[in-house]
């Protein structure tokens, strides 16, 4: 492994370690899921050296947020919109699948249950949640941008000495 590879490895395990313990302390990551699938791959090619940071896909979304599409309830109060400091995503006509919460209900321990006490069936808990994710949004975390901007500043200049220690070892080797 040459020094710019440990470089980015190092600073792709910073970036996890620290997005890990937001999506923690945020409570976001119910299945854990979203923790275990951040991954990065350093690649060695012949002229270059790739770093990927691999996730699951919702992750954009669970960082950034999603704009809900406000409205008023049936009952004529507003939907209290979550906060989202972007405008990259927002929900327009489709609403989020009922079936992507099925999980995340059965993890936080939620039974729906009528105004007698009775349990309800699952799908209409499911329909009402997606319905009110659509409708107020998904707020915005930046569990992943802010450790990635707080580490990104002494990439380069890591990178470089990386760099100089790799040239100097080739060197070493070419000149025996």
């Amino acid at each position: 492994m040459t020094e710019v590879e440990r470089v980015l490895r190092e600073f792709g395990e910073r970036v996890n370690k620290k997005a890990r313990a937001n999506l923690k302390s945020e409570g976001k990551d119910a299945s854990g899921a979203l923790s275990k699938s951040l991954v990065l791959d350093v690649k060695q090619h012949p002229n270059s050296i790739t770093m990927s940071m691999l996730s699951e896909d919702y992750l954009k979304f669970v960082d950034k947020g999603v704009k809900g599409v406000g409205g008023t309830k049936k009952d004529g109060t507003k939907w209290n919109q979550k906060r989202v400091t972007n405008n990259l995503y927002k929900y327009r006509k489709l609403k989020p699948p009922k079936d992507a919460f099925n999980g995340w209900t059965i993890r936080r321990g939620i039974a729906p249950r009528d105004k007698k006490g009775k349990f309800m069936k699952r799908n209409s808990l499911l329909y009402a949640i997606a319905n009110s994710v659509y409708h107020t949004g998904i707020e915005t975390t930046n569990f992943f941008t802010t450790p990635f901007e707080e580490e990104y500043p002494s990439l380069p200049d890591d990178i470089v000495e990386a760099y100089g220690l790799d040239i100097e070892e080739t060197l070493k080797f070419i000149l025996k």
